[in-house]
């Protein structure tokens, strides 16, 4: 009895610890681990621990961002975010059609997946030679490859989401007597939302890997060109500020693909909402 009472006032005062302390906000605790790195980066140069000219201190390369934000880094940033946008919208817009196609259709599913998983499989150099003969160095060939990219991971979003939809959901539309036309836009498609947006984040995050292939071949302009300069002169701050470049907009595209996702599935009763 007496252990009871000892332990209730240490039990209220955890309580009111619990509820003085708010819980940090989920956008900082992203950038925790990145804030960590760029300090332990920063005392490791400064310490000569680890040699500048490999890994300059992160102060530098935000000098090095900041001047090239004064010549024409707008320039750079808006060639590889146009030629992202071109490339993934045409490469999930045809991924979407033949990834619905496919799962809707057993007859196409063994007419057409084979090729694509085994056009899936070869790497995104391979096709460089071959659309650089067939379109020449012009940007065709560099939407190509960034559409690519985008096609495959979408396409096997779309198509295995249709593909694993809950049968009773299907056997209760047809107990609707619903068409094949109905039952496809009113239950498989919905349905298969959520396994069709990770498809299309996946697909996102390969075009803006894609476009650093794309932008290494011929390019005059872009993150690309960026680190395809920074490497011949050996700067390694140029190549770095490129990267981290290329972090932020890859995270901040795929930011807005999740809200989007989270506005558009609002309706699902999952772990994520609870």
């Amino acid at each position: 009895m007496a252990r009871d009472t000892l332990a209730a006032p240490a039990q209220a005062h955890d309580t009111v610890v619990r509820r003085k302390l708010p819980p940090l906000p989920r956008a900082a605790l992203g950038l925790l681990l990145p804030a960590l790195a760029l300090l332990a980066a920063e005392l490791g140069v400064r310490t000569g621990a680890i040699p500048a000219n490999l890994l300059p201190a992160p102060s530098d390369i935000a000098a090095t961002i900041a001047g090239l934000a004064r010549q024409d880094l707008a320039g750079h940033v808006l060639a590889s975010t146009a030629r992202v946008v071109i490339g993934f919208a045409g490469g999930a817009l045809l991924a979407i059609v033949l990834g619905a196609a496919v799962g809707l259709n057993r007859t196409l599913e063994a007419l057409l997946d084979p090729t694509f998983q085994a056009l899936r499989a070869i790497p995104s150099l391979a096709w460089v030679p071959l659309l650089l003969l067939w379109l020449g160095i012009d940007e065709a060939p560099k939407l190509v490859l960034i559409g690519i990219g985008a096609f495959f991971p979408v396409y096997m979003g779309v198509a295995s989401g249709i593909r694993d939809v809950d049968r009773k959901l299907i056997d209760a539309a047809r107990m609707y007597r619903l068409s094949r036309p109905a039952l496809a836009r009113r239950v498989l498609l919905p349905a298969a939302l959520p396994a069709i947006f990770t498809g299309l984040r996946n697909g996102l995050s390969l075009a803006w890997m894609f476009m650093v292939a794309a932008e290494l071949i011929a390019a005059s302009r872009g993150l690309g060109y960026l680190l395809s300069d920074g490497r011949e002169t050996s700067r390694a701050d140029i190549v770095l500020a490129a990267i981290v470049l290329l972090a932020v907009l890859g995270k901040a595209s795929d930011s807005l693909m999740q809200r989007l996702e989270t506005r558009l599935l609002a309706w699902r009763d999952s772990y994520a909402t609870t």
